[in-house]
């Protein structure tokens, strides 16, 4: 995280909406009058396409290391393990595929936990567990506000405390990519971190890069100020609440 001395470890999260990937595919009368034949999809073998909607989104979960390409199976970017730095299963935010002449993922378009903020890269699909997620997380640092949906209904909201003009908050896309308990409930991260792919634009020597967390605190006078190291703070018993709702991989949009 942007604030110093943050120590976690996993928690666990179910998940058993696997998404069947493929286009669609109608039934015609082919062969004897009056048979029907499902036919098999097709599409352009390397047809790119986007996936997900404001409503509906994908998170990928490695199942094997993997690396991250710029193109598909072309210039390396970072490997991947099962496991980050923190010890939390490595997942990505889901924005596009390649798929092959039947329709077949092949590879992912997806954003990834690493600087420059909004990086992406491709990753195999075979490498990867496909989850659908119907949640979302909108900053708004404006209003200095974080409200939260669940199948495109507003179901949470709350004033924050965002970063100072000089350890600004990111504005961008990205996605919870690990949540933390911190060892300390009372201490400056309160009782959890929904840790996102983001980093702070100026803290670039801090530990693990500086990456951006929305977080407790144990100082709630500094909800709705500018006043963080670029991490987004609320409320203790408003944390605990998003926490419990927001699986790895929830886009994050933050915005002015």
């Amino acid at each position: 995280m942007t604030e110093r001395g943050i120590s976690g470890v996993m928690v666990a999260a179910a998940f058993a909406a696997l998404l069947a990937a493929g286009c669609g595919g109608g039934e015609r009368t082919h062969g004897v009058a009056g048979a029907r034949v499902t036919l098999a999809p097709r599409c352009a073998a390397g047809l790119h396409r986007p996936v997900g909607s404001a409503r509906v989104s994908l998170a990928a979960f490695l199942v094997r290391p993997a690396f991250a390409y710029r193109a598909p199976g072309r210039a390396r970017i970072a490997r991947f393990g099962l496991l980050n730095v923190n010890g939390v299963s490595t997942v990505f935010g889901v924005l596009g595929e390649q798929v092959d002449a039947r329709c077949r993922p092949r590879w992912l378009h997806v954003l990834l936990p690493l600087r420059p903020n909004g990086a992406t890269g491709w990753v195999r699909a075979s490498h990867v567990q496909l989850v659908r997620l119907r949640t979302r997380i909108v900053v708004d640092l404006s209003e200095r506000r974080v409200s939260f949906y669940k199948r495109g209904r507003l179901v949470l909201t709350s004033t924050a405390a965002v970063g100072s003009s000089a350890t600004p908050t990111p504005l961008g896309r990205y996605y919870v990519n690990q949540r933390l308990i911190p060892r300390d409930p009372g201490g400056p991260f309160g009782p959890g971190a929904v840790g996102i792919s983001a980093f702070s634009p100026v803290l670039t020597g801090w530990t693990q890069g500086g990456p951006i967390a929305i977080h407790g605190t144990n100082e709630p006078w500094s909800i709705g100020r500018a006043v963080s190291n670029g991490c987004i703070r609320l409320p203790n018993a408003v944390l605990r609440k998003l926490f419990a709702q927001t699986p790895p991989g929830t886009p994050v949009l933050i915005r002015r």
